[in-house]
């Protein structure tokens, strides 16, 4: 594709070339590690479900009884399918034995290997079909149905339960919506156990539950019969229990996942450890299951400004296609994450908020680029709010955006009501129509301030990812490189949740997705990320950290 805005195509070529350099180091330090996240989620992909008598996840209970005597670094599963050849139980029999305190894992003697990896591999496999019908139902139901045009029009629902999430929900789908974001309760990215069942009382959104996934699931199926397209559905895997949403998500057909370590390390203060692990299994899930993830850049100019910190976007954008590459994600399904959200009194910013859209289709021009709507400068004038919201869509359409979260004129007031909501999906579906090719129609004057504005953000961002490379992404993130927000290695929430892999660390779904995804079979890395300051790393035990 020929560049509108004359990037220097070398100069984009060294910045990605360096974001593969950051990329690698993290995967490095990564691949001898596991989390009590990843193993409660090969538990759910085995098809362990339910609670105990207290309420407690069954996927926590056993991953607790294992880790609570000190063998979870060999990996759940090698506990868990012992048992089962050795009582003929399936996994939720043992996993309700264990929490009734009949059965102890541990105790049992361990199988020969050779079939152990059998039946892990029979299991696994399972599983895999589980997810892949689901994708094929996908598949059935946009070459019966169809969707809408990109950009795709996205809006939320937040009532906190369910069933009036349905109500709003369907009416979104009826007035012109193509994806539904379930937004997730307050705090729930912070809970390191998933809640079980449907949910009524969430805060400021829904609890992600695969019961609710199901429940949502079910109603815009029906809907989407009723309108004639098929309406997708976005959740949120990210926090404490990323790669166990992502598993719930690929069982219920969820279409879109938020999925971004960098955003619950900055804004939820998560230890960067735990979420970066965390991170590339759940991308290994979304990615078979085929569902599109959505990263988090966008909220980088909620706390630093738009236009000094533009650079840092295009940097984080470039690290994350990296990173999700390396765990098997096509571009197609990198919903890379940006924002209009420079200052609406700034003197030619729509042509700066132009550029930097149209950059980003340029250098990732596979990907569905999700673009964000203005927040941080909405005052609570509606009428104000909604040119501003125009303007966004205009340049939504005119830089062929994949995903347009679509902007409500009472953002700064309350959350959306339904008529707020169908105002905001009106605008754009005019908008769209009626500039449905205006890309196609301009060129811009290459010593234009457009070109200028876009030259110097892609060489502020090599320039950057040049430092981040030669210190590391852990000690970028330490440095308050992006938002503004400093965090540490060894800080934030999560991190005793990390565990060193044994020699002998087993886990059949980690293994059957890199063969499905084409990945190299997973080795023991470096210790150290680069960068980090000597000494501070465990020499006894396998567990990393001992911060909750």
């Amino acid at each position: 594709m020929n560049s509108k805005l004359y990037l220097d195509q070398e100069e984009i070529a060294e910045a990605r070339s360096l974001a593969s350099a950051i990329a690698d180091d993290v995967v490095a330090f990564i691949a001898d590690k596991t989390t009590v996240a990843i193993e409660r989620t090969v538990l759910r992909l085995l098809s362990l479900d339910g609670v105990d008598a207290d309420y407690v996840p069954l996927p926590n209970v056993v991953v607790d009884h294992v880790h609570e005597r000190g063998q979870l670094h060999r990996g759940v599963a090698r506990y868990v399918i012992n048992a089962m050849l050795h009582t003929g139980l399936g996994i939720q029999a043992i996993g309700e034995a264990v929490a009734a305190g009949e059965l102890d894992l541990l105790a049992l003697p361990p199988r020969p290997d050779a079939e152990m990896f059998a039946r892990g591999q029979e299991e696994a496999q399972i599983a895999l079909s589980r997810i892949n019908r689901n994708r094929e139902a996908r598949n059935h139901y946009l070459s019966r149905l169809g969707e809408g045009p990109q950009p795709y029009i996205y809006v939320i629902v937040a009532t906190g339960n369910i069933y009036g999430d349905v109500i709003q929900a369907r009416a979104a789908a009826r007035q012109g919506a193509d994806i539904i974001a379930v937004i997730r309760s307050t705090g729930q990215s912070l809970l390191d156990y998933v809640p079980y069942g449907a949910t009524t009382e969430g805060f400021g959104g829904t609890y992600a539950t695969q019961e609710n996934f199901r429940i949502m699931r079910a109603a815009l199926d029906e809907v989407g019969e009723e309108v004639g397209r098929y309406i997708r559905l976005c959740n949120y895997c990210s926090g404490l229990c990323m790669p166990e949403i992502a598993a719930m998500g690929a069982l219920e057909r969820l279409d879109v996942m938020l999925n971004d370590a960098l955003y619950g390390i900055l804004f939820r203060d998560i230890n960067m450890q735990r979420t970066l692990i965390d991170q590339n299994f759940s991308r290994m899930i979304n990615s078979y299951a085929g569902v599109i993830i959505n990263t988090g850049e966008d909220n980088y100019l909620t706390t630093a400004d738009a236009v000094e910190a533009a650079h840092t976007v295009l940097a984080s954008q470039l690290v994350n296609e990296q990173l999700a590459l390396r765990s098997g994600l096509p571009p197609a399904q990198m919903g890379l994450g940006h924002a209009f959200e420079m200052d609406p009194m700034l003197e030619d910013g729509f042509l700066f908020e132009w550029a930097q859209a149209l950059m980003a289709r340029e250098i990732f021009p596979d990907a569905p680029l999700k673009y964000m709507p203005p927040t941080k400068h909405m005052t609570g004038n509606i009428f104000r709010g909604h040119v501003q919201d125009a303007l966004f869509n205009l340049i939504g359409i005119a830089t062929g955006q994949g995903i347009q979260l679509l902007g409500m004129m009472t953002e700064a007031i309350h959350t959306p009501l339904i008529h707020d909501r169908q105002l905001a999906i009106e605008a754009a579906r005019y908008i769209f129509n009626n500039a449905r090719h205006l890309r196609d129609e301009l060129e811009f004057r290459e010593d234009g301030k457009m070109v200028r504005r876009a030259r110097e953000v892609v060489h502020e961002a090599k320039d950057l990812l040049r430092e981040i490379e030669a210190r590391g992404l852990f000690r970028a993130l330490g440095e308050g490189q992006f938002a503004d927000v400093k965090r540490s290695l060894t800080g934030g929430k999560g991190l005793k949740g990390v565990l060193i892999r044994a020699d002998d660390y087993y886990n059949p779904i980690e293994t059957a997705l890199r063969g499905a995804l084409g990945l190299p079979s997973a080795n023991v890395g470096r210790l150290e990320p680069k960068g980090r300051e000597p000494g501070g790393r465990e020499s006894e035990g396998r567990e990393v950290g001992g911060h909750a």
